[in-house]
């Protein structure tokens, strides 16, 4: 069985966010069946970066994208996200 792994770039609401707490605010509001594989930086302007996260989940479980997503823009740090690339893995 494969897995999916989608790449988001969050925007954080400033530039005062600490991305730690940000990981490990997204990292807790993951279903039960997704994990984040990697973490990274990109920077925007005047100071403010994005957040990139590949998040990855089995493709055989059906409303886990929508689920994410939902629980991803409740987070009160993030002020919006974007998809970047959507895969499938073998793996």
């Amino acid at each position: 069985m494969g897995s999916v792994i989608i790449t988001y770039k969050i925007f954080p609401t400033g530039t005062e966010v600490d991305f730690e707490k940000l990981k490990k605010d997204i990292q807790a509001n993951l279903p039960e069946f997704a994990s984040a594989d990697g973490y990274g930086e990109e920077p925007i302007a005047f100071g403010l970066k994005a957040l990139l996260v590949q998040i990855r989940f089995p493709e055989d479980r059906s409303g886990l994208l929508d689920e994410l997503e939902k629980k991803l823009e409740a987070i009160s740090d993030i002020s919006q996200l974007q998809t970047l690339m959507v895969r499938r893995t073998s793996r």
